[in-house]
């Protein structure tokens, strides 16, 4: 009986090892088509990284670089539109390196020139194109559109971002800062219970940060406002 399942499960292998063969035969043509294929798709994305994305990315750092030293300088004209020497400027980087990181750092700092230019609208169209979720750089940002917002006089949006920064920050050097700036513009609308709010933030869960040594004061002024 033994011998009899051995012979049984021989036969079966070979029969399973037979039907494999042929279905490899039969459909070999569509098997190396796909193997070719994947092979061809690999080689492309080790091709394209390599050969593009990987050097663009350096001459897109290797532009961004001297536009750094103009905004260090405080030179944000030049830093923006770029100066009579080769260097075409965070605006022109953004765009012809599209998709890079420096691109994508370009439109930050295109929107904080942009803001310190007076040229709020475009200030906020440059930071919001930026993507990036840095605990310090995103939250800045977007208290820098909360800032614009202000001095476009759109004050529900001015304070929504704000607090908005305030909350993706969750910090003690940011998010007073921005508490203290919502609470200001909530006041001049005489939001004042919000305006509270955001200042009694500042005093229980800030309680560490510089705003919060005078957070009381915010908060009484309010309260006299209110009534």
């Amino acid at each position: 009986m033994a011998e009899q399942k051995k012979t049984n499960e021989a036969l079966n292998m070979e029969e399973a090892l037979t039907q494999s063969e042929a279905f490899l035969i039969k459909n070999k043509k569509t098997i190396i088509g796909g193997l070719l294929a994947v092979i061809i798709v690999v080689a492309g994305v080790v091709m394209y990284k390599n050969l593009y994305a990987e050097p663009r990315e350096e001459k897109a750092q290797t532009a961004l670089f001297k536009g750094q030293e103009y905004f260090e300088a405080d030179a944000y004209a030049e830093a923006l539109n770029g100066d009579s020497l080769g260097y075409v400027g965070f605006a022109k980087i953004a765009d012809q390196y599209s998709g890079t990181k420096a691109a994508n750092l370009a439109k930050a700092y295109m929107g904080i020139c942009y803001k310190n230019l007076g040229k709020y609208e475009e200030a906020v169209k440059a930071l919001d194109a930026f993507n990036g979720n840095d605990q310090m750089v995103a939250p800045a940002l977007k208290g820098a559109v909360g800032n614009c917002y202000a001095e476009l006089g759109q004050l529900d949006k001015a304070a929504s971002a704000l607090l908005k920064a305030a909350d993706q920050a969750d910090n003690n050097t940011l998010s007073p800062i921005f508490l203290v700036q919502a609470g200001e513009i909530l006041v001049k609308q005489g939001k004042f219970d919000d305006a509270i709010k955001a200042y009694t933030t500042v005093k229980e869960k800030y309680f560490r940060s510089y705003q919060a040594m005078d957070i009381d004061k915010y908060i009484e002024q309010a309260k006299m406002m209110k009534k």
